[in-house]
Parts: structure tokens; C-alpha cells; sequence
């Protein structure tokens, strides 16, 4: 049962021991002041070498100034795709039992019967959002819901006092505008109710001023907020001021296989992965040297518009923090930075600027023109060969159960968190964010019930003891965690972890992995440790029992389910 508030308590106490009013209100203003401000940043699709900490060749400089201050986890794993990920993030329950085990875009028909399969946020789960607010926090979020958008499902009524929602997989990052066929419209809420962009819009920029004009709203009356800024960086469509984009003009040129190798050399000497880790070519991935000029000359430009946007977005945070010293309230907030999945690899801009949309892209007036790539009318998307400059030295991207596609940065500084400019290896599943957040602003663990309703209980482990030094692992060696998203399937348990891969470029069988010493996943040990991998296949199945996951229908593709009758 959730603890009653701070004030309510201090009201409590006050009654009884005769408080006046001004002495009563100055207790509250006081317990108010002790609880932590918390800032979720969440990046959409940004790569595990992404930010400069862990290897990046982009400037993210406040970025780093958290990592400075805080810890950073290079063994944190999320979801293969953004809404499971999201619902897992805010809630602390697994995918299969919060409704979203995939974005509702992709749920095949055979599977949509099914009350856990409905690709949205279902009534048997408490946001962290409404956790926080019913201890006293106000709520904030700017930025990408897609969690629902009928009105019972939008952030304003899971828990979020002010809101501006893009309730899509993506839209386009300077006007109000949808950026693939499936949508009719792009659809954004302010606060529950259809929202129209300004003019001057561009999304990271957007989202950050909305943020601070929500937290000015209320600063003058002491009480602590809860801000989830869920960015539209790095998603595709890859747009930025070309201010931004042309500070990269000649990085990327000498190709993605160089580039892979920089960020490799660059993690190690950083301590993200081990000295001498083995990497492996994804799968798909194009030779640089087979590309014509023209196609080198486009594939680099697109991943500088991809550098720029994400320089951009660690711009924008950096003036959410300096709006936080310039108030007094930034020594008294948590930062939380983290991505949603691993890069984006789908090839919907072909090597010579062509798309498979083109025929759409005449209709709507989107073009992938070198001269113009990432500017206002410019569709762009970084490919699957780029992408594995992003995830570099893991395997794979989005969408698959390799590491590539799960383990993305996180970052966590602020009071409250002792260990400082700090690396660990520690595993961290997103399901422990919540509880974790929840230990951090003093608010006891649901348990399974709500306000006398019965929910899901949080599967996840609040880990703020490790992060005050106080523990030396969080998750046991013997505890199995399960993964499934479309088809592909991992469990992780200790340093180990099974991995299968039954999308495109996937082999359609069992691996075995130390992730620990092996992050590259280059050295398969199903056939030399057979013990452990039959071990881990039978928690695998338990797991598959106790959430109820399905099978995939024969041929299920998730690309195809998603465009299904738009390209027609």
C-alpha cells in the first residue's frame, strides 16, 4: 500500500502538536524542498556510442557534464523498439503484461485479440507519473507519447498534469506533418486536446521550452516536479539546423567501416566495453568501396545531419540546465538520460537519395536531395550500413535481440547519487528505472495494488542503493530475465544471455553470449557451455508461460505489417 504524502503526514504531526498555519506551511515548504526534482530524458533511437562518454565522436557536452557529476551504465538494456520500451520505462512491468509487447503499427491481426496484445497502455498498470503525482510532484511531458491516443490513454490522463504529445511512432521535426503513409495526419496533443504547432517549430527546441514553461508555472510554490522529456531525436525523419549538421562536413567520409573501428578504439580507451573486445560486421552491411562517389558522398551527409541532430538535442539540454541553476533547482534534481532502443537501420532512403516512399514523398512534398538533406522538406534516415557506426562495437540495431538493438547509454547524476564520474558494467534492465525513480523521491512500491485495485506488480529492481555504493550487484547471477518483441527473443541471467533473431538478417537459431566480457556477442558459447544454454532455454520458456507471449504468425514481417495497404 503507497505511504500517504509528505505533507499529508507533516499535516498529521502538526495537528498534534499544535502547529499555527505560517509554522505549518513552513514544515511543508521544508519536506518539499528535501525531495529531489527528477528530469527523464529519453532519446529516440540513439545508438550505444552515441554521446561522447561513451565514445562518440559527436559533441554532447552536457551530456557529459551529468556523466560527470553522476554514473554512467554501459550494461543497460532496453527494449528493440520505441513503445514496449516506453510502457516498460514508466511502468516497471514487462511488455506482455502492460499491453504494449509491440507498437500497435506492427501487432499482426492473429495476435490482436488477445487483451495483452493491444499495443497501448492497458488498466492494469500505474504510471510512474501517477505514483509521483499522488505523493505531491508535479508531472510534466513534452515530447513522444505512443502509448494511445483516444483521450483515456493520452499522458494527461496517465498521470501527467501538463503535456505536449506527439501520439505517433515519429512525425517530422519542423512542421505538423506526418512522415510516413500510414498516418493521415500527425498527431499532437496539448493537455488532452489536438494541438496545433507553432509556426517556428523545430522538436528538440519545442520541447525543451515547453518543459521550462511548465516548470516556471509552478516555481514559486516549492513543490517538487517530475519532467519526462521523451525526444524526437534521433528518429527518423534525421532533421537539424544546418548549423548543426555542417559541424560534421568531412567526419563521415572515409565510410562506416572506418568510423565503426573510431568509435570501437574510442569506447574501449573510454572503459565502455573491455580492452580487446571482438566486434562483427552486421549482417546487410554495404562495402564502402563498392558505393560510388555520389552514394559515398550521400551516405555521409546523412549521418552528418544525424551528428548535428544529435548535437542539437544536447544543445537544448543544456538550456533546460541552466534554467535549472539560473532557479536554484538544479543541485536539487535527478537526471535520468537514456534512449528508448538502439539506432534505426531501416533502409527507407536507398545509397543513391531514392527512397521506396518516393511515389508518397511527390504527393507530400518531401525529397532527400543531397544539397538540402535534413533541412525543413527533407526526409532522411542514416540506413542500416550508418547504423552500425551508432551501435559500434556491438552487432546489430533496432528491432533485433543483439546487443545493438538492446543496450543503449544511461546516465544518472544528481542528488542522491553517490558514486561520481563513474563506469560500471552492472546490468540494468529498463523495468528497474521505475522502482528505482520511485526509491529516489521517497514513494513506497505499489506492490500489486493501487488504491485498493488490484495491478500488475513492478517486476523491476530498484537499484538506488547501488547507486550510494551501498550494493555491489543488483541483479542476483541466478535471476532469469526475459525478452520477446516480435519474434526476437533474449534472456538474460547474470553474465550471460541467450539471444534469437528471427527477423531478416536473423539465422533463426539459439546463442549463447557473456555479454560482460564478450559485449560484441562475437563468440558464440552455445556449444561449448550446452548446460547453461539448456537452462536458460527452459527459464526462457517459463517466462513465455508466465507473461503469456505469443507465437509469431508464419511469415510475420514487421516492415511489412506496418506499411500494409499505405503503399498500395
Amino acid at each position: 500500500m503507497s505511504r500517504k504524502p509528505i505533507y499529508l503526514a507533516i499535516a498529521l504531526l502538526a495537528t498534534h502538536a499544535g502547529l499555527t498555519k505560517p509554522a505549518l506551511a513552513q514544515a511543508t515548504e521544508t519536506a518539499n524542498q528535501d525531495r529531489p526534482n527528477i528530469v527523464l530524458i529519453l532519446a529516440d533511437d540513439l545508438g550505444f556510442t552515441d554521446i561522447s562518454p561513451f565514445g562518440s565522436e559527436i559533441s554532447t557536452p552536457n551530456i557529459a557534464e551529468l556523466a560527470r557529476s553522476g554514473i554512467s551504465f554501459t550494461n543497460y538494456h532496453t527494449a528493440g523498439s520505441c513503445a514496449p520500451a516506453r510502457a516498460m520505462l514508466l511502468t516497471g512491468v514487462d511488455s506482455h503484461r502492460n499491453g504494449v509487447p509491440n507498437i500497435p503499427e506492427a501487432l499482426p491481426v492473429e495476435q490482436q485479440s488477445q487483451e495483452n496484445y493491444q499495443g497501448v497502455l492497458n488498466d492494469k498498470v500505474i504510471t510512474l507519473a501517477t505514483l509521483l503525482r499522488d505523493e505531491g510532484y508535479h508531472t510534466y511531458m513534452t515530447g513522444k507519447w505512443h502509448l494511445g491516443h483516444t483521450p483515456e490513454l493520452l499522458p494527461s490522463a496517465r498521470g501527467f498534469e501538463r503535456t505536449i504529445a506527439m501520439a505517433d511512432t515519429g512525425a517530422d521535426n519542423w512542421d505538423q506533418r506526418p512522415y510516413l503513409p500510414i498516418y493521415d495526419q500527425a498527431n499532437w496533443y496539448a493537455d488532452g486536446e489536438r494541438h496545433t504547432l507553432p509556426d517556428d517549430f523545430y522538436s528538440s527546441e519545442y520541447f525543451v521550452d515547453k518543459t521550462i514553461e511548465f516548470i516556471s508555472e509552478n516555481s514559486s510554490d516549492q513543490t517538487p516536479f517530475f519532467a519526462y522529456l521523451p525526444f524526437q531525436a534521433v528518429h527518423m525523419p534525421v532533421q537539424a539546423p544546418r548549423e548543426f549538421s555542417d559541424k560534421y562536413a568531412g567526419v563521415y567520409d572515409e565510410g562506416w567501416a572506418v568510423m565503426r573501428e573510431k568509435r570501437h578504439q574510442a569506447a574501449e580507451a573510454a572503459g565502455v566495453v573491455p580492452e580487446n573486445t571482438d566486434a562483427v560486421v552486421t549482417p546487410g552491411t554495404l562495402e564502402w568501396d563498392s558505393l560510388s562517389e555520389e552514394q559515398k558522398r550521400h551516405h555521409a551527409r546523412r549521418m552528418e545531419v544525424y551528428a548535428g541532430m544529435v548535437d542539437a538535442m544536447d544543445m537544448h539540454i543544456g538550456r533546460l540546465m541552466t534554467y535549472l541553476k539560473d532557479i536554484g533547482e538544479f543541485d536539487n534534481t535527478i537526471f535520468v538520460f537514456t534512449s528508448d532502443n538502439g539506432a534505426e537501420g531501416s533502409n527507407l532512403i536507398l545509397p543513391n537519395g531514392g527512397s521506396m516512399l518516393a511515389n508518397w514523398f511527390d504527393q507530400v512534398g518531401y525529397d532527400a536531395n543531397y544539397e538540402t538533406l535534413g533541412e525543413r522538406n527533407s526526409f532522411n534516415a542514416i540506413g542500416a550500413s550508418n547504423a552500425t557506426i551508432a551501435a559500434s562495437p556491438l552487432a546489430y540495431y533496432k528491432f533485433y535481440a543483439s546487443e545493438g538493438g538492446l543496450r543503449v547509454p544511461l546516465v544518472i547524476s544528481g542528488p542522491g547519487i553517490s558514486r561520481r564520474n563513474e563506469m560500471t558494467d552492472e546490468f540494468v534492465f529498463v523495468t528497474d528505472l521505475a522502482p528505482t525513480i520511485m526509491s529516489l523521491a521517497s514513494v513506497e512500491n505499489h506492490s500489486g495494488n493501487w488504491k485498493g485495485k488490484d495491478i500488475e506488480e513492478i517486476i523491476g529492481k530498484d537499484f538506488s542503493s547501488f547507486l550510494t555504493n551501498d550494493d555491489e550487484a543488483i541483479h542476483s547471477a541466478s535471476n532469469p530475465i526475459g525478452y520477446e518483441l516480435g519474434g526476437n527473443r533474449a534472456l538474460f541471467k547474470g553474465d550471460y544471455k541467450i539471444v534469437f533473431n528471427r527477423s531478416a538478417l536473423g539465422d533463426q537459431n539459439w546463442h549463447l553470449f557473456n555479454i560482460k566480457t564478450d559485449p560484441g556477442e562475437a563468440n558464440d558459447l552455445a556449444l561449448e557451455d550446452p548446460d547453461r544454454l539448456a537452462e536458460m532455454l527452459t527459464d526462457y520458456e517459463e517466462y513465455v508461460e508466465t507473461n503469456k507471449v505469443l507465437p509469431m504468425p508464419e511469415g510475420y514481417s514487421q516492415r511489412r505489417e506496418v506499411f500494409r495497404g499505405a503503399l498500395n
